[in-house]
């Protein structure tokens, strides 16, 4: 009895693997998009929960100037008022 073990288990002429490879790699593509997805797809590091981006420079200047107690909060309250309407 004649058998042919040529190319036995490999697929595609030996390219078995590249299609398993490929497989698996969009499956986990798929799951991170959905994770991405799923969590909103942006993260916002500030308290407020504005993007840094959208928020005007000075403001943002202002902002970090109040944390590190170089101005008051009066003087903070007055120009952060002073900002958003000029």
């Amino acid at each position: 009895m004649w058998m042919n073990y040529e190319g036995y288990g490999m697929g595609w002429h030996g390219l078995g693997w590249l299609g398993m490879v490929t497989f698996w790699l969009l499956l986990i593509l798929l799951v991170l998009a959905a994770v991405k997805y799923l969590s909103g797809g942006r993260r916002s590091d500030s308290p407020s929960g504005e993007n840094d981006k959208t928020r005007p420079e000075p403001l943002l200047i202002l902002e970090q100037r109040y944390a590190r107690g170089e101005i008051e909060r009066d003087e903070y309250l007055q120009k952060r008022d002073d900002l958003k309407t000029g």
